[in-house]
């Protein structure tokens, strides 16, 4: 029989919480919450951070990912009210209040930084409240008003972000009576996301709702499914913040990525002679040839011949014009690239949906860690390499975690945050925490851009958390 929380977000009360760290920040928040609106909330929301183990960059193209989620969260205390007008503080007070007309508001996306902290939290309403519209089931708009804490850092490669815009889902969502399942709720917060103008591929969303405790997750998608995988016993993760901070929607290098495997899809299947408009991802075109990763990485070597394409050359060989390309083939912020490298992203794609293969399996099998680590290893030279989403601050973590036999890679979009590090046992990471210490954060410490109170934020053991839920109070 299914358990209904492997359906749907499970509702529980507060003093069921057993989280010390979580529990304070609840009270924290409740605190603030009255302090603010002068009553009390109704509900909390709790979502998780979460760290890729492997598989980066192949969500958007359609290939399944292994991420876990961490202990990190993001918390939401809600209250509706009756103004039809949604207020929002955060305990951070680098992030100012705001407070919109729920009939009207619009999400701006800059031209140049990042969008302001909100914007985040009004995809997730909107893509709800588009959802009930869709459905024909929104009756009634609900104001509410909200208080957010968040202690998974931004711009991390952590999934604060998505963190934020899947607890909006999920709080609009309560307060609107829909059904709280889980995957429909992490298919509106991947789509809705898009309305900050991030092109993603929907793993930081899935992992969300989806993660269970103790466990990893293999994440497939259409339709969205998640397995739950044991990890073997004796595997600790380390994350390790490089204080990098990349903010996906605050640039054009994420988007570019994705723009890229689109185009290098499409033109595999224009030499195929092949409806290529219609196919963006490797894995719809793989499954189209009918053909396996190692064929699908023969035709990237194949049709894929150029160190990088410019424009005039692409406009050739789609056979299309310059208007036609702009229009329909790049984002918005991408629209003033003018070269493009397709062979190099499409084998890191196909070659790192290999290496989640491998990495499941042998999970599955219960196989050694050295044979997880040095798929790790191998996925972060691919980013690195053939990606070009890594930075010095990340390689100098990662060489100083690989001189400490840790398995290590970049963990999320890149261009800075986290580094994750497979260790098997605490001896093994105790040991790559004193020399990360030692080597990377001690000149942080010593110019004053790191304080000693911070460091335990910025490098951490973790273990595979439980996913989103409902506290009620």
């Amino acid at each position: 029989m299914t358990d209904e929380s492997d359906i749907y977000v499970p509702k529980r009360e507060l003093s069921t919480l057993n989280d010390d760290s979580d529990f304070r920040r609840i009270k924290e928040l409740k605190e603030t919450f009255k302090a603010e609106y002068l009553t009390e909330p109704t509900f909390v929301v709790r979502v998780p951070g979460r760290v890729n183990l492997i598989g980066e960059h192949i969500d958007y193209c359609g290939y399944p990912v292994f991420p876990m989620a961490i202990q990190q969260s993001i918390l939401l205390a809600v209250c509706p009210s009756n103004d039809n007008i949604l207020h929002l503080k955060n305990t951070n007070p680098k992030y100012h209040s705001f407070k919109t007309s729920l009939s009207d508001f619009v999400i701006d996306l800059p031209e140049n930084g990042a969008p302001n902290w909100y914007s985040y939290f009004l995809c997730g309403v909107k893509g709800i409240l588009e959802h009930l519209k869709e459905e024909e089931n929104l009756m009634s708009q609900t104001g509410f008003m909200v208080v957010i804490s968040g202690n998974v850092p931004p711009s991390a490669g952590l999934s604060s972000s998505s963190a934020l815009v899947s607890a909006a889902v999920l709080g609009t969502a309560f307060l609107h009576k829909v059904p709280l399942k889980k995957q429909t709720l992490a298919t509106i917060a991947a789509k809705c996301e898009r309305y900050i103008g991030t092109q993603g591929g929907g793993m930081d969303q899935a992992i969300a709702f989806l993660a269970k405790q103790g466990t990893a997750q293999y994440i497939e998608w259409n339709p969205l499914k998640a397995t739950p995988v044991e990890l073997p016993a004796n595997a600790i993760f380390v994350i390790a913040n490089s204080l990098s901070e990349a903010n996906k929607a605050a640039s054009h290098h994420f988007n570019q990525r994705v723009v890229e495997c689109r185009l290098g899809c499409r033109l595999i299947a224009k030499k195929l002679n092949l409806s290529w408009r219609e196919i963006t991802r490797f894995a719809d075109l793989q499954a189209l040839l009918k053909c396996s990763l190692n064929e699908m990485i023969q035709y990237a070597e194949k049709f894929l011949t150029e160190k990088s394409y410019n424009v005039n050359e692409l406009l050739s060989i789609f056979e299309i014009t310059e208007e036609d390309f702009h229009k329909n083939l790049l984002s918005h912020n991408t629209q003033h690239l003018q070269d493009f490298k397709l062979r190099q992203r499409a084998l890191h794609v196909l070659q790192e949906a290999q290496r989640v293969e491998k990495f499941r399996e042998a999970a599955v099998n219960g196989s050694s860690i050295e044979i997880l680590a040095k798929l790790m290893n191998e996925s972060h030279d691919s980013l690195d390499d053939l990606y070009e989403c890594s930075n010095s601050n990340l390689n100098e973590l990662v060489t100083i975690g690989r001189s400490t036999e840790s398995g290590i890679r970049l963990t999320g979009a890149g261009f800075g945050g986290c580094v994750v590090a497979l260790c098997d046992s605490i001896a093994k990471c105790e040991k790559f925490m004193t020399a990360a210490k030692e080597k990377y954060f001690k000149k942080l410490l010593e110019n004053g851009k790191l304080k000693e109170e911070e460091l335990e934020n910025v490098l951490f053991m973790t273990s595979p958390q439980r996913g989103a839920e409902i506290l009620m109070l």
